[in-house]
């Protein structure tokens, strides 16, 4: 659930032919997306995304060939909302907790995120296995790269190997996430930023 930088470019699912059609896909993930803000993913079928969203079932298999699909997009789509971080001057450990906070404002997405690495797991070629095993292997090289810049200026502890931290990390938070939608007294803010402490030079 974090997103350290913007998602592959590539499109999930058919893109639409012509410019109206783009803008017509653009505004099916839209309305969606707000869906699942809301109501979460919830099991519900293809047809019945397609009745709450205001849209012809026809139309949705356009556009996407399964449900599955439709929320992996759903999904990319909303994270691409995020802001670039390239260059940013911010630790590692507070782009990771605002990550996790700006989650924590839409629990519809992280229920919808918990429900796509679940289907991930299930099996090897599925949109949900594809889409997140990309997904965490560009977020660990970025946050492998940010932490070996800086244990390079003394900012972070250097004897803890960089891919390592940033494995943990990513499971950190997303475990917490997860412990929050739960239980939603669960400190994500205060605890995942005990990292800063942690992983501060030793000398």
């Amino acid at each position: 659930m974090t997103s350290e930088e913007n998602p592959s470019q590539r499109v999930i699912g058919h893109a639409g032919s012509y410019e109206k059609g783009v803008a017509r896909r653009q505004e099916i993930l839209e309305r969606a997306a707000q869906v699942f803000r809301e109501r979460g993913a919830d099991g519900t079928s293809l047809r019945r995304i397609a009745a709450m969203i205001g849209v012809s079932h026809a139309a949705l298999l356009h556009y996407f060939d399964s449900r599955e699909q439709l929320l992996v997009a759903v999904y990319e789509h909303e994270e691409s909302q995020r802001p670039h971080r390239e260059g940013d001057s911010s630790s590692t450990v507070d782009v990771l907790v605002e990550a996790a906070m700006l989650n924590a404002g839409v629990p519809g997405m992280v229920e919808l995120y918990t429900t796509l690495v679940a289907s991930a797991l299930a099996a090897e070629g599925t949109p949900s296995n594809e889409f997140f095993s990309a997904r965490f292997a560009r977020i660990r090289e970025e946050l492998t790269r940010r932490f070996t810049e800086e244990q390079a200026a003394g900012r972070l502890r250097d004897d803890v190997e960089p891919a390592d931290m940033a494995a943990l990390l990513i499971a950190a938070s997303d475990g917490l996430q997860i412990q929050w939608l739960l239980e939603p007294s669960v400190e994500l803010e205060r605890t995942l930023g005990t990292f800063a402490v942690l992983l501060a030079p030793t000398s």
